[in-house]
């Protein structure tokens, strides 16, 4: 199950279509909706956000809810388009007094993009490298998370820092974190602690006020996954590089870990390493979660967990200092509305890309053509794996 993504970040509407999706499966566009709301969602976002209010349109491959087998196509409209249609128009004359964005921001795609692309104006990278974009992807990835939701695979997120303020937890590797959806969703800044909440809101407040932005860390967290899901044979086969690839495939991305991630590297073997126990009538587990549901670049049947690191935006309201493409002099980057931050918003669209990337495992191991044959492949191989613990 893969997608591809169209539009820019001003234009008319964003567009995703989603092929290799089986026939059969039941789609909820309440549920695509929701996705949609909560990646809008969260303490520090900008203005874009009052404008916007993302819902999905789906124009193929579904019929009367379900999937037909073939592309689904997607369409998230964008609001602000009324707003920009002589400056992003797809046709005609470049309109009389047109400003071309000539002052690169430091940390975004607009200088390297014009130098790549041979343009003297950085509109034409930004409107496809802005963070808007995800919308399409989140919409895309309703797909993904209902078939997986048909498997008894769930993929949830939480915020784990913003900025200094930390979310200080238990030890998430023991077992799955064990969080209520409720608490977390009902969080402003979608982090299942009270205290934490404030704390990040505060760092948010502060970061505001001084024209800055802020970066943070999310987990995301799937349960219910089979062992043996993935590959190990090439480097292509392993699930661990796929996920680690399509995580950092989202704007702001720098650190993915896995389990105890670069923790490990501290640990002596006996530390890191999660003892095999075999229940009866249930099958092999293990007595801790260190790897984060990964060995070998195959799903261990823990819960998988990752943890994600976003840098702050580069959009600030106090900008550094860039170089003017037009006179090459020192000037201060562009400023455009922008948020403090959006770590919240970017765990949702990290849960979608870990949904793409365990939905086309789950094919890959499965079957492809319908929901019927994938369903009773899983149950069948779900019922040799405990016939070994008998």
């Amino acid at each position: 199950m893969h997608y591809i993504t169209a539009g820019e970040s001003h234009g008319p509407q964003l567009t995703a279509i989603v092929e290799g999706v089986p026939a059969g499966l039941k789609v909820s566009e309440e549920s695509i909706n929701s996705d949609l709301a909560r990646r809008q969602s969260g303490y520090g976002r900008g203005g874009r956000q009052t404008i916007e209010r993302d819902t999905v349109e789906v124009v193929s491959g579904l019929r009367f809810g379900r999937t037909l087998g073939t592309p689904v196509t997607l369409v998230v409209k964008n609001r602000d388009w009324q707003n920009w249609t002589d400056r992003m128009a797809p046709f005609g004359d470049v309109p009389a007094g047109l400003v071309r964005e000539v002052t690169p921001r430091p940390g975004h795609a607009d200088l390297v993009g014009a130098l790549k692309t041979n343009t003297d104006d950085c509109r034409n990278i930004l409107e496809r490298a802005s963070a808007r974009e995800t919308a399409a992807r989140v919409a895309a990835a309703g797909i993904a998370r209902e078939f997986l939701a048909e498997l008894g695979v769930e993929v949830f997120s939480y915020v784990t820092s913003i900025g200094s303020a930390r979310f200080e937890e238990d030890d998430p590797m023991v077992a799955a974190p064990d969080y209520k959806p409720l608490d977390i969703e009902t969080s402003e800044v979608r982090c299942p602690d009270a205290k934490a909440t404030q704390a990040m809101k505060d760092a948010i407040d502060h970061a505001k006020a001084a024209g800055e932005s802020l970066g943070g860390t999310f987990r995301v967290v799937a349960t219910g996954l089979v062992p043996g899901v993935g590959g190990y044979a090439t480097a292509a086969d392993r699930l661990t590089s796929r996920l680690g690839a399509a995580l950092f495939s989202i704007p702001a991305i720098k650190g993915v870990e896995f389990g105890l991630g670069f923790e490990a590297s501290r640990r002596v073997g006996s530390q890191v390493h999660d003892p095999i126990v075999l229940e009866r009538g249930v099958g092999f587990s293990r007595t801790s979660n260190n790897a984060g549901g990964l060995e070998g670049g195959m799903t261990s049947g823990m819960p998988l967990i990752a943890t994600v690191a976003m840098k702050p935006i580069p959009t600030l309201m106090t900008p550094l200092e860039t170089v003017n493409l037009d006179t090459l002099e020192v000037e201060l980057a562009s400023k455009e509305r922008s948020d403090t931050c959006a770590v919240p918003a970017c765990a949702v669209v990290a849960e979608s890309e870990v949904a793409f990337a365990l939905a086309n495992a789950y094919l890959e191991k499965f079957g492809r053509d319908n929901m019927a044959d994938i369903k009773a492949a899983v149950k069948s191989y779900k019922q040799r794996l405990r016939t070994v613990s008998k």
